[in-house]
């Protein structure tokens, strides 16, 4: 399958999480700009930036911070969209979230792992014994896992005392978007196995005829992402405006 599907899936996807009439994907030196106090590209009265491709969507919560961003943001590349420190240099800005990189994979590209020598279990999400893994990992890494928002079935790694180690799944995202969530122990990283978690859940949300998506800001989780087939094709930054 041409990456050009996935990528037309996903900005079919931020076009409805932009909450706004006629939202649309616009080509630098025009990305596109929309008032949307309801989006769900940033944080409530954020202004969120996503790109995919050589395309850009952003919104912003009032028609006074659509105009800064207008005037601010116009004729940047993609790339310089979603630069924090581009951005906080042409805007007046308080606080920023990412930038984070969206991955997608096509049904053929995934790259299971070799072989751990421990099978993969299932669990269902809220089971006791991921909320010990996300009290074990701490509240930053359990928060950027989303392991909270899983919707799908939890697939995970555990060890000879039944202490799960790593854990992967999916929130069930709009446009039929799988969402990926893993977390590992801090103790057990490096060993092949939150691949081996994140490798059966995307071919779960695959199987289900889902759009795997992968959002990353750390280097390892965008490491681990391409190892298993993910392709890079766009970012998000969220900014607060003074």
């Amino acid at each position: 399958m041409s990456i050009d599907a996935p990528a037309a899936r996903a900005r079919a996807l931020w076009q409805e999480l932009a909450a706004a009439p006629d939202a649309a994907f616009g080509t630098p030196p025009r990305p596109g700009v929309y008032v949307s106090p309801d989006s769900s590209l940033a944080p409530p009265s954020w202004v969120g930036v996503v790109t995919i491709g050589d395309t850009a969507l952003i919104t912003a919560p009032t028609d006074r911070a659509a105009d800064a961003v207008r005037t601010a943001l116009h004729g940047l590349s993609t790339t310089r969209l979603t630069d924090p420190g581009t951005v906080t240099a042409l805007l007046p800005v308080s606080d920023t979230l990412g930038p984070a990189t969206l991955a997608y994979l096509t049904p053929d590209a995934l790259r299971p792992p070799e072989p751990t020598g421990t099978p993969t279990e299932c669990l269902t999400p809220g089971d006791a014994a991921l909320r010990a893994l996300s009290e074990e990992a701490g509240e930053e890494d359990a928060g950027e896992s989303g392991l909270e928002e899983i919707t799908s079935p939890v697939f995970v790694v555990r060890d000879g005392g039944r202490r799960v180690l790593a854990a992967a799944g999916y929130a069930h995202w709009p446009r039929d978007t799988a969402h990926l969530c893993v977390l590992t122990a801090p103790d057990a990283r490096g060993r092949g196995l939150a691949r081996q978690a994140a490798s059966e859940t995307t071919a779960h949300a695959l199987a289900a005829g889902l759009l795997p998506q992968w959002r990353a800001r750390p280097a390892a989780s965008r490491r681990l992402a391409s190892a298993l087939g993910y392709r890079e094709l766009g970012a998000q930054l969220s900014v607060r405006l003074v």
